[in-house]
């Protein structure tokens, strides 16, 4: 719905490929979104194959590689487009991303990972010594969140490039089945020359997906994908190779900790924010959801409040923005969709988006 809400302005198509989804995904994209050019492969052929299936029958100059998992701002693709246009060397844009809590993720813009910089990210050495740029090359520190500017590597939950660039060096590699996929796509997209530019003018939310959550699968995935990286780009060695598996047991057990799930807080008050009141918006709400606007809870004197966000009467970019600046541990967001009858968010960036149906 925010996609569609970001092109009105915009010659533009969607295009949905689907790799084999056992639920009923396609169904509810026919029936709910009739225009979207949907694509149904038979197998999970990966996030490579299926973008490069979607991008081969793209009729525009730019293409967006988009994540499910997102939404955008009404004037995301309208701000980047014109910003790409200023650029005689543009290789690939991406945006400012936060979490369903409305936290920057670090992820938006980062370096090559060399030996050296996955070291630095692999012990976190980043965060112990935040002074050095040295040791922040992984998450392009010599840029903040708030600035525009050249990048190496952007993340393929959301990049804009031109379909003659993508073209140019093959698209994604269709060997590599996830994970190093974007950072592979963007290194092969400098190394024809172009450049690749963060742009903090807008923000587009990314909730995280099935394939994030952190699990020992997860971590065999990146753990590979990582190899992959390094065989096609760099000479390895049996110490580098030692290292990286050093690295990386050390980095799955961080991360396994961090992705553990907690226990979803007991929700205090719940503020409905609005620009259309009425009657059959807080049936729908207190009906189903079974809460009541504004009741108090006492707990550990603390409270905990969630924000629903009717999207059909507050614009998606103003949703961002009150996410941004209500951000705190205690407050949740989830973004109602009157029309479609259900809710969407994510109470953590370790854990996956939420659908509510209602």
């Amino acid at each position: 719905m925010s996609v569609q809400s970001a092109i009105q302005n915009i010659d533009a198509e969607i295009i949905v490929v689907d790799n084999n989804s056992p639920d009923d995904s396609c169904q509810m994209i026919k029936e709910r979104f009739p225009d979207v050019i949907l694509i149904e492969n038979t197998e999970n052929a990966g996030f490579p194959k299926g973008n490069n299936i979607g991008v081969e029958i793209a009729k525009g100059e730019y293409i967006c590689i988009l994540n499910p998992d997102t939404v955008v701002a009404e004037d995301t693709f309208e701000k980047i487009l014109a910003f790409a246009k200023t650029k005689n060397d543009l290789g690939i844009v991406g945006c400012k991303l936060i979490d369903g809590r409305g936290n920057f993720l670090p992820e938006s813009k980062r370096g090559i990972p060399t030996p050296f910089v996955a070291f630095t990210k692999i012990f976190s050495l980043y965060k112990i010594f935040p002074g050095l740029k040295s040791f922040g090359k992984y998450y392009a520190s010599h840029i903040n969140e708030n600035q525009t500017g050249m990048v190496e590597i952007l993340v393929g939950a959301f990049m804009i490039m031109k379909k003659k660039t993508y073209q140019e060096v093959g698209g994604f590699d269709e060997n590599c089945f996830m994970y190093s996929d974007d950072i592979d796509l963007s290194y092969m997209v400098l190394k024809t020359g172009k450049q690749n530019y963060y742009f903090h003018e807008t923000t587009v939310i990314h909730y995280k997906g099935e394939s994030t959550v952190k699990d020992g699968t997860y971590m065999k995935r990146f753990q590979e994908a990582m190899n992959f990286f390094y065989k096609k780009h760099f000479k390895t060695s049996v110490f580098f190779s030692l290292f990286m598996k050093i690295g990386f047991i050390f980095f799955s057990f961080v991360k396994m900790f961090q992705g553990k799930k907690k226990k979803k807080a007991i929700i205090d008050k719940y503020v409905l924010v609005t620009n259309d009141p009425n009657q059959e918006l807080f049936d729908l709400l207190q009906n189903k959801l079974n809460f009541e606007f504004g009741k108090q809870y006492e707990i550990d004197n603390k409270k905990a409040n969630e924000f629903i966000i009717d999207a059909e009467s507050v614009e998606f970019k103003n949703a961002i923005a009150l996410m941004i600046a209500a951000k705190d541990r205690l407050v949740t967001f989830k973004i109602l969709i009157k029309s479609q009858k259900f809710l969407i968010g994510s109470d953590s960036s370790n854990d996956r988006g939420e659908v509510i149906k209602l």
